[in-house]
């Protein structure tokens, strides 16, 4: 029987995410039908405890599909192995320090039985600790969109991230995840080549995906989603998406996904932020929402610039119905404020 969804892991050195990750699947799995879905979980030859943590799952119960790699084969490589080695018709690819939030597996099982979108899609946040306690409270709505660039515009950086995306499988016939390595960003042309394939795409904005919040990235962030996120946009002009879709894709990018990072890097005084300006020129120079939305975060000076970056970053947020999310981090802060 061939399961119609796939939760495909990929992991290397990170055994405590990982339990807490499987130990969310494990207790949501109990109120579906486990025929329906697979978890596959490959694992980049971890060196810490990931092996006796699957096994003590396999024990409980769990029924996983292990792939041990025989050398670390880097991260895109085996995000890609991921969507190759699934399954199932559907396929997540979800972050081995990521959280399905309480109720999704049900959602998501119900919405890939339908077997009708290319893409189904939903809302993220981040979490320290507690991922329950730290959700911020909104409801959403489920969102069909009958147009490819209408539904990536719609969804803006979410093609970025792995776990917020579940991508039709059995519409990419002949497709190698293999040959998207190189540039950090695999999911980005599956989400991309799905949404095109399909006649309809789901998009919900209701959170139901808690990311575990950890800033530390082994590239060039920048360069990967101005420069080489860019570059995926370009390859598909024409190829099912147009000008105009790729123009918007990027507006919703620089309004509400780069403030908040630009302000960071301004507000650590660390990174070259030469290299960075550099970046955004070559890729948004003399665009209207660049200029008077980015390129002062980049040039002017550090006091200002974070006291523009903070502006940006609230309006940024209340234009993409995000501003939930910092409501909700100004509490949790608070609180912990008030414990300590």
């Amino acid at each position: 029987m061939i399961p119609v969804l796939t939760i495909a892991i990929p992991t290397w050195n990170r055994a405590v995410y990982l339990e807490r990750c499987l130990s969310r699947i494990h207790d949501e799995a109990t109120i579906i039908d486990l025929g329906s879905i697979e978890i596959l979980v490959c694992d980049n030859s971890s060196f810490d405890a990931t092996s006796e943590i699957l096994q003590q799952f396999v024990q409980i119960g769990l029924c996983l599909r292990i792939i041990r790699n025989s050398e670390n084969i880097g991260s895109d490589r085996n995000i890609a192995q991921c969507f190759n080695e699934a399954r199932g018709e559907y396929v997540l690819i979800l972050g081995d320090d990521d959280l399905l939030c309480r109720g999704t597996l049900k959602w998501l099982v119900e919405r890939t039985q339908e077997r009708k979108y290319g893409v189904i899609c939903y809302k993220s946040y981040g979490f320290k600790a507690n991922a329950d306690e730290e959700m911020p409270f909104e409801s959403g709505r489920d969102i069909i969109f009958d147009n490819a660039g209408d539904f990536l515009a719609g969804i803006g950086s979410l093609s970025t991230l792995i776990s917020a995306c579940v991508v039709r499988k059995s519409i990419l016939t002949g497709v190698d995840a293999i040959s998207f390595v190189g540039g950090n960003l695999v999911q980005v042309h599956l989400v991309i080549s799905a949404a095109i394939a399909s006649s309809i795409n789901l998009y919900s904005t209701k959170r139901r995906v808690a990311c575990g919040r950890n800033y530390a990235v082994a590239y060039d962030f920048f360069d990967v989603f101005v420069r080489q996120f860019g570059l995926i946009l370009d390859k598909y002009k024409g190829e099912g998406l147009g000008p105009f879709d790729v123009d918007r894709i990027e507006r919703r990018m620089l309004i509400s996904f780069f403030p908040i990072y630009l302000l960071r890097l301004r507000l650590n005084g660390v990174g070259d932020i030469f290299h960075v300006r550099r970046i955004f020129d070559d890729r948004f120079m003399g665009r209207m929402v660049f200029d008077y939305w980015i390129k002062p975060l980049l040039w002017l000076p550090r006091p200002s610039a974070i006291l523009f970056g903070a502006l940006t970053t609230f309006l940024g947020r209340l234009l993409n119905g995000d501003l939930d999310l910092g409501i909700t981090q100004l509490v949790v802060k608070a609180r912990q404020a008030i414990a300590d």
